[in-house]
């Protein structure tokens, strides 16, 4: 389903939105601003979207099984399923 690559590009932006959504914490929580606590909240959550898309990564990655004997190479399409109705 997807390549090396794009689970690195994943990986970056996890990092990425993680480092934002402490930094945007850390001034909530040090200026009392409610909007920027909100902010935060925004990364965190968009962390825990790239998160999903991992484990769809890792899930359709398993090999095929007698319960599944074309592989979960679909599973991937679920978990993307899932990110975007969490973005809408």
């Amino acid at each position: 389903m997807s390549t090396p690559g794009s689970v690195k590009v994943v990986v970056i932006a996890l990092l990425g939105n993680l480092g934002i959504a402490v930094a945007k914490s850390a001034g909530a929580f040090i200026t009392g601003s409610a909007a920027l606590l909100a902010e935060a909240i925004h990364s965190f959550v968009d962390t825990s979207n790239q998160v999903l898309l991992l484990v769809g990564h890792k899930a359709s990655a398993r090999p095929a099984d007698e319960e599944h004997p074309m592989g979960h190479g679909r599973e991937g399409f679920f978990w993307s399923f899932i990110v975007a109705m969490l973005l809408f």
